[in-house]
């Protein structure tokens, strides 16, 4: 009845689990409750209505609300049950020989209030904390599992990147041309959804925008917005005719098996500016030098800081990762089930690079009027540095 050709390796949650216990019993917690998708995704196999419990000291339990059977086909987790109501978790935890914990640890990042009270109720008077961040530096680095899935990704979105060359024509509309590559990702198997932690953070499949169009900033935490087609949505493809002469905009990130690959490519119909081109390949040095200095135990915020002197150096000081008052202060995050996951390369972040984590790096300049150009791709940390996983032409391609 279910495909479970893409199921996630038993070994592979186990080692997952593990870490998360190692890292609440050091941090004097007994057990964590996760309720939220993409952790439940990594710590159990399955998005199914279910509270994944795990205790230091014992096995995980999977209580499952809907789908019952289906999260049972998906996980390979020992315990796996059916629940009708969070207030049968006590019981459960009583049924299967689990001590009710003085320390409960939650996602309280993305956990709404009335949820979190409604919880803080069922378990009182367990003393409930944040357990997120703990979970996320866990995510952040990648088993050769994970790494395989995210290449798969990569590779796709050089396709979908090579499919532009077929679809961009003049005067197609952005809004046409989005759709397009679009029905080309999922006929190579895009699962349709992207993930973002950011509370209020949405994102279709990313960004398809050209000219000025592309340049117009928005609400989300990206360098660049796009006109739209309304302000309900306020950012993305719009309904305007693509002109020759402009920089045409494709950052759109490939969701595969779960994991993600973030990707921009710049075209243009019948050439572009030199000013433009110049500024493109500024985008290449920095992305290169950020490339070198990336190196596992390096800071975070540091690379940003050197991309940002670098971009200054070239001239570029108020267009870069935005424009004026507009402009966000990282050159790159973490990807991985989710598309904003540790670490981000930004202003003042401390987090150190790992071997085996996956970061999308994004050196992009805006140019009122004119539009967007830059590079993204996406990497793997190995111990001699960045391995890049995206591979399409990097140059702007001319049509």
């Amino acid at each position: 009845m279910y495909d479970t050709s893409a199921n996630t390796p038993k070994r592979e949650l186990e080692n997952r689990i593990d870490q998360l216990k190692i890292a609440l019993e050091k941090n004097k917690i007994d057990a964590a409750l996760i309720l939220q998708k993409a952790d439940l995704f990594y710590f159990s196999g399955t998005i199914q209505q279910a509270h994944l419990y795990v205790p230091v000291g014992g096995e995980p339990l999977l209580m499952v609300r809907k789908a019952y059977e289906r999260a049972r086909a998906e996980s390979s987790l020992r315990h796996v049950i059916p629940i009708k109501t969070p207030k049968q978790i006590p019981d459960f935890l009583n049924d299967y020989g689990l001590d009710t914990p003085g320390t409960l640890g939650m996602e309280l990042d993305v956990i709404p209030v009335n949820i979190y009270q409604r919880y803080q109720k069922i378990f009182d008077p367990v003393k409930i904390v944040d357990v997120s961040n703990r979970i996320r530096r866990i995510r952040a680095v990648k088993s050769a599992y994970e790494i395989d899935i995210i290449a798969r990704a990569a590779n796709f979105s050089d396709q979908v990147a090579e499919s532009v060359k077929e679809f961009l024509k003049e005067g197609i509309r952005e809004i046409e041309f989005a759709g397009l590559v679009e029905a080309r990702a999922r006929k190579l198997g895009h699962q349709g959804v992207l993930r973002m932690r950011l509370w209020g953070g949405e994102m279709f499949y990313g960004h398809i925008m050209a000219g000025p169009a592309a340049a117009v900033p928005s609400y989300l935490s990206s360098p660049t917005g796009g006109s739209a087609i309304s302000p309900a949505v306020a950012q993305g493809s719009s309904f305007r005719p693509i002109q020759p002469h402009e920089p045409v905009l494709v950052d759109y990130v490939f969701a595969y098996n779960g994991y993600l690959s973030d990707h921009t490519r710049i075209y243009a119909i019948g050439g572009l500016a030199d000013d433009l081109i110049k500024a493109h390949q500024a985008m290449l040095d920095v992305q290169a030098m950020v490339k070198k200095e990336a190196v596992p135990g390096v800071e975070a915020g540091k690379l940003y800081d050197l991309a940002a002197e670098l971009a200054k150096d070239f001239g570029y000081a108020d267009n870069f990762m935005g424009f004026g008052k507009e402009r966000i202060n990282f050159i790159g995050h973490g990807v991985g089930i989710e598309i904003d996951e540790y670490p981000f390369l930004a202003k003042g972040q401390e987090i150190e690079l790992h071997k085996g984590m996956t970061v999308a790096i994004e050196p992009k300049l805006i140019f009122p009027g004119q539009g967007v150009v830059g590079i993204e791709n996406t990497h793997v940390l190995t111990e001699n540095g960045l391995e890049q996983l995206t591979l399409f032409e990097e140059n702007i391609v001319i049509l």
